[in-house]
């Protein structure tokens, strides 16, 4: 039997989680909203996406199944596979644009060839992959330990600069920018239960992640708002030079970016052990490196806000339904191949969350697409309950 993982080693892994080039890019988006409204959208948004993966995380400690596993709970087993297939492959983008930020910003810190960092970084990754989840605890910790000390004088630098504040020319709304906020941590909904199955105390460490995550991910985020704003740049290269940290703006660039990407590779490979029990899943997280590495080296990723969406539109639906079906109805659908009225749900909550992106809700539009596939959910679920009982009334004997 694989030896559990503490409170702490889940706390680090999900501190590793936050420290990524992507929610520092992320952060840099916000800053012509000014500092104080662009803080408060960071705020927002977090809370919304961190309830939602704490929940997502709940479901999977308490009852010791994988992200995907708990899909199936809501969409039935052959029904799962449809989100599996969409999560590796989230997930595989996710490690070639991981892998191509974090390429940039080390080139741009210690010139060699941005494809030269591709596969550096990449190598890493492979390495984390191969040691094990179980076995990461004290080499996590020294690189946690590493990656904490690193952004302590990041941030410093960054926001002791002293230079005044850009004028703010506000071409992002403050819906959108919730939204951008939102989708960093509900992009982890489905990953999440893949580290807390493997806990010792899975509430326990499930609230640990959620928060240790959020607080984390919030600074991020506020780091490059006020990079952005101060050093009036998003180039993550640019502002590690500007700091004047140099080798430790490197460090820091190929740590997070190992210790975030690593998440995605790994969840990738868990996510596809649904199909099939032959599938290794440490050995598909090797090849989701490996293509992550080579899309990275050969395809330009600049622009991630349009990802970021898409994978809300997917995912927040999905997780709205979950809730329901665990916390409120408390029915699992994994005895049938497909739930079929849940997946039309999905899908009246994915076209519905695009159809609202058209929109400028001032908290976004994640929260009202969730509470109305939630509120369809709970609809669907008393009428079935219904039925149910009224067919088993009309059986009895007279």
């Amino acid at each position: 039997m694989s030896r559990k993982t503490s409170v702490l080693e889940n706390g680090l892994i999900w501190f590793g989680a936050a420290v990524g080039l992507a929610e520092i890019l992320s952060g840099t988006y916000l800053a012509p909203l000014g500092f104080s409204k662009g803080l408060l959208s960071v705020l927002i948004g977090h809370a919304i996406g961190c309830v939602l993966l704490f929940l997502a995380g709940y479901i999977g400690g308490k009852t010791c199944s994988s992200a995907m596993e708990t899909v199936t709970f809501s969409f039935g087993s052959k029904g799962g596979y449809f989100f599996a297939l969409l999560n590796v492959l989230q997930l595989v983008g996710w490690t070639a644009i991981m892998i191509y930020d974090g390429s940039l910003a080390a080139n741009g810190v210690f010139h060699i060839g941005s494809g030269i960092w591709a596969v550096v970084i990449g190598g890493l990754i492979l390495i984390w992959i191969l040691i094990g989840i179980q076995s990461l605890g004290k080499l996590n910790i020294v690189a946690m330990s590493a990656l904490f000390i690193l952004t302590i004088i990041l941030s410093v630098q960054v926001f002791g600069g002293g230079a005044a504040p850009a004028v703010s020319q506000e071409t992002l709304t403050f819906g959108a920018a919730i939204e951008l906020n939102v989708a960093m941590p509900l992009s982890w909904v489905p990953l999440i239960s893949d580290y807390t199955r493997e806990a010792e105390k899975p509430v326990a460490a499930t609230l640990c992640s959620t928060v240790v995550y959020g607080l984390v991910s919030c600074w991020m985020y506020v780091i490059g708002m006020c990079a952005a704003i101060f050093a009036g740049t998003s180039d993550i290269a640019e502002i590690m030079l500007k700091a004047g940290l140099g080798i430790l703006g490197l460090l820091i660039v190929v740590f997070a970016t190992v210790t975030t990407t690593f998440l995605d590779a790994y969840s990738a490979g868990v996510s596809s052990e649904l199909f099939s029990e032959k599938l290794n899943g440490k050995w598909i997280a090797v090849a989701a490196t490996v293509i992550g590495t080579l899309a990275a080296v050969l395809y330009p990723m600049d622009n991630i806000t349009g990802f970021l969406y898409l994978i809300g539109s997917v995912f927040a639906p999905m997780i709205a339904v979950q809730i329901v079906d665990f916390f409120i109805l408390k029915v699992r659908h994994d005895e049938r191949k497909f739930c079929v009225e849940n997946l039309i749900i999905w899908l009246i909550g994915f076209l519905l969350y695009r159809y609202l992106m058209g929109f400028d809700f001032v908290i976004g539009s994640t929260l009202l697409d969730i509470a109305i596939t939630m509120a369809l959910c709970i609809a669907a679920g008393l009428i079935r309950k219904a039925i149910a009982g009224s067919k088993q009334q009309n059986g009895r004997p007279a």
